[in-house]
């Protein structure tokens, strides 16, 4: 369709024709392959339909586009570790071309972009407008910092503060752009409860004010009690956190008890009431929101689909289908590492009366499909009875095998039952002190147990099986005993030859106490909550990039407002300034007499590491202190800030986010379309339950070797699959809209009940016909 510059989403349909020309028909293939993958990936870029735009978007979604973004994005963002004040110093001509080089490889990503999108959609899109004016706002503040630097005068690069801008901005990072538009969207109602635990606040400061204020009072480092109506604020805001719990309440407490109830009330109604609130109306609101996303993503992915559908359908009959032909074309396109046995299987889920077409509503579920990982089984025999079948297959090797499977043998779990048991023993002992002679020998005995037990599972088990890429935890359980196994060699050795070396004992140490780990092995409940947590990673990296992103704006403010203002001094070197952290202005301080001196905003590393202590909020009050002493009081501003953002409302949702994920993937329901194709497989005879795993190896999608499916009965297809077995992932989500859908899969409306376009793009958690809950 050359000239065609129609948006995404507004492709007319079009049968397709046998006497179309063949690189119209290839044309249209790209066209609905770009529909079904930006389907699959959840991805809402309206794209030119011309075919240079098409070849070009198929680029721009490339996996090395993607990665050399990432690539930049990170080199940039650690540019702060390398730039004054700086952990690793770099004079500022070689960082500053760095940043150059970033800055030009996100505008030729951008120009990338501007290629595929409508120009209109284009200069609309916010994301857009914000990497072209961070780029503009950093190349000028570059200009000033360097003109300032060349007449020796000290700048500030208050632009380094935008860069993760870039992270957030550009479209691989949909998913940290979607926690902000939910927090976004969540805080008016948020807002509303801030303010009222403000006034609670205010109202208590000013009680505390007249009642303490006049008394004289003094805390423990001689400062005026309780007389400023802002220090009692803050204070008060502290005592939340009950970082100053108890100290702040002690001069009232020794004037008289009763003031005591002064601030029990207090603790009651702010810290568990208020709080209380604050993570409920967080998690209610968060997750009105994040439903509405999930809603926009699952009907934009219908749209995309029925584009793709229309682009490639033929008449058949009454009804409109996509042939066979035409959907491996299509498959193969979208997913090209794909093997003919996943597609074969894919193709009979889609085409279930092997007719030779797939209508409309199985040609939806595409994208789905292409999501749920699929896991083969090549059941292999094991060495061992290929060379000495007859012991093998002895009784004693047989009752050895099944005892090892712990199935189908009286009294089978006992191996498992010994070794828990020898777990347990082993745990005291590590515990006790090592220089005994007793303990010494009875770590060999413990290892050679643990070795005896993994030689019994190689010889019960095929070794490549057992050692399948999907296989975590053998690799894990065996990981961790080669691990034990260096660090007893290696301990003996130290003792033998009297070696001193710190830093190896404590190496030595931590991986004999690693063995430890082997009761997650143990225990299959602990197994299910560690797989879980595993699946549900992907989930939580996206809030570790929202984190990472508030993180590092802190950081590069903190560093530009603090820099230089506290120093560590070694207390050893006898220099007067050590004691006051190098600024007299902390001279008799908490903060010195603490010696908390490396909690500074010298570098990144220091300042994220101050960071991370304050999100704890241990000694929240202390820190700010210190920080206000050699600055202004008005310091104090950026830690309550920090506080609100970080703890108060980033930790809440992240709480509320890991709730919904871990409910769901904790529960032992699969999704329709993963129980559509656990169906197939077994309909097709080549099904393996979830139970007998442990008798093949797990292998990522298909064996490429396998020349797929035949068209003869169940046993046939085994014979042609030469020993491979199918089975659904446990819970292994490709993207993490896939786990978000599931979240919400209930709530969607049905197939054939969708809204139109323009009521998706316009979706709002308002209108009652996308969310009556609402």
């Amino acid at each position: 369709m050359p000239g065609d510059s129609r948006a995404a989403g507004t492709h007319r349909s079009r049968p397709s024709s046998s006497e179309e020309p063949p690189d119209l028909e290839d044309q249209d293939l790209l066209l609905a392959a770009a529909y079904v993958s930006d389907a699959q990936y959840n991805r809402n870029v309206p794209f030119e339909t011309s075919p240079q735009a098409i070849r070009l978007y198929h680029f721009y979604n490339h996996w090395t586009m993607r990665a050399a973004t990432y690539f930049f994005i990170w080199v940039d963002l650690s540019l702060a570790l390398f730039e004054e004040p700086a952990v690793f110093p770099l004079p500022f001509l070689v960082t500053s071309i760095a940043e150059v080089l970033c800055l030009t490889a996100f505008f030729g990503r951008l120009v990338h972009f501007a290629k595929v999108t409508p120009q209109k959609v284009f200069w609309k899109d916010t994301k857009n407008i914000c990497v072209m004016v961070t780029i503009v706002l950093t190349l000028i503040d570059l200009v000033i910092y360097a003109s300032l630097e060349a007449v020796n005068i000290r700048g500030v690069r208050w632009s380094r503060a935008l860069r993760p801008v870039f992270l957030i901005n550009f479209p691989e990072s949909r998913q940290i752009r979607r926690a902000f538009r939910s927090i976004r969207n969540t805080l008016p109602d948020v807002l509303y409860v801030f303010l009222l635990f403000l006034f609670s606040m205010m109202i208590f400061s000013l009680m505390a004010l007249k009642l303490f204020g006049d008394r004289g009072l003094r805390t423990v480092e001689g400062s005026p009690y309780f007389t400023n109506v802002l220090d009692i604020a803050f204070e008060l805001y502290v005592l939340v956190t009950t970082a100053n719990s108890p100290d702040v309440m002690m001069p009232a407490y020794e004037l008289n008890w009763w003031y005591s109830l002064y601030f029990i009330t207090y603790i009651i109604i702010n810290t568990y009431l208020f709080m209380s609130v604050f993570l409920a109306v967080v998690y209610n609101n968060y997750r009105k929101h994040l439903k509405n996303e999930i809603h926009t993503l699952a009907y934009l992915k219908r749209h995309k689909m029925t584009e793709a559908f229309n682009i490639l359908k033929v008449k058949v009959g009454t009804s409109f289908v996509v042939k066979e032909a035409r959907w491996r074309q299509l498959v193969k396109v979208v997913a090209p590492d794909i093997s003919s046995s996943h597609l074969e299987l894919l193709l009979r889920i889609s085409d279930e009366g092997q007719t030779g077409h797939v209508d409309k509503m199985n040609f939806l579920r595409l994208a789905d499909l292409l999501n749920i990982r699929v896991v083969a089984i090549n059941i292999k025999r094991h060495p061992l009875e290929t060379w000495m079948p007859r012991v093998y297959q002895s009784s004693t090797s047989l009752l050895v095998q099944k005892m090892v499977q712990h199935r189908q043998v009286r009294w089978s779990r006992i191996f498992v039952w010994v070794y828990d048991v020898i777990i347990l023993i082993n745990t005291i002992f590590i515990a006790l002190d090592e220089k005994d002679s007793l303990i010494s020998y009875a770590e060999w005995l413990f290892l050679s147990l643990y070795i005896i037990e993994i030689l019994l599972k190689l010889y019960t088990y095929e070794p490549r099986a057992y050692f399948g890429r999907n296989q975590f935890w053998n690799w894990f359980d065996t990981v961790i005993i080669i691990a034990a196994l260096l660090a007893t060699v290696a301990n003996t050795t130290i003792q033998a030859r009297k070696y001193n070396s710190q830093q190896i004992l404590d190496i030595v140490l931590i991986l004999r106490i690693l063995r430890l780990l082997r009761v997650i092995v143990s225990i299959q409940r602990f197994r299910v909550i560690v797989t879980t947590l595993i699946n549900i990673g992907p989930t939580m990296l996206t809030f570790g990039g929202l984190v990472l992103v508030v993180y590092y704006a802190f950081a590069i403010i903190g560093m530009e407002a603090f820099h230089g203002k506290v120093h560590f001094l070694d207390p050893g070197s006898g220099s007067p300034d050590a004691l006051v952290c190098g600024n007299p202005a902390l001279k008799d301080s908490a903060f010195a007499r603490g010696r908390y001196c490396k909690n500074n905003f010298n570098d990144l590393a220091s300042s994220l590491i101050l960071l991370t202590e304050l999100t704890v909020v241990n000694h929240f009050a202390l820190l700010a202190d210190g920080f206000a002493l050699v600055t202004h009081q008005a310091a104090k501003l950026y830690f309550i800030g920090f506080h609100v953002v970080v703890v108060i409302l980033i930790v809440n949702i992240f709480i509320a986010f890991i709730l919904e994920a871990f409910f769901v993937a904790y529960s032992l329901e699969k999704s329709e379309v993963e129980t559509a194709i656990e169906k197939k497989i077994q309909e097709l005879g080549v099904g393996v339950q979830e139970e007998e795993v442990q008798d093949g190896g797990l292998i990522d999608h298909m064996d490429t070797k396998d020349s797929g499916f035949s068209a003869d009965d169940g046993d046939n297809r085994k014979k042609a699959l030469k020993g491979l077995y199918f089975r659904i992932a446990s819970k292994k989500y490709k993207t993490v809209d896939t786990l978000l859908q599931q979240m919400f899969e209930s709530e969607i409306a049905p197939e054939g009940k969708d809204p139109s376009l323009e009521e998706i793009l316009n979706f709002s958690p308002k209108k009652p016909n996308f969310d009556n809950s609402a």
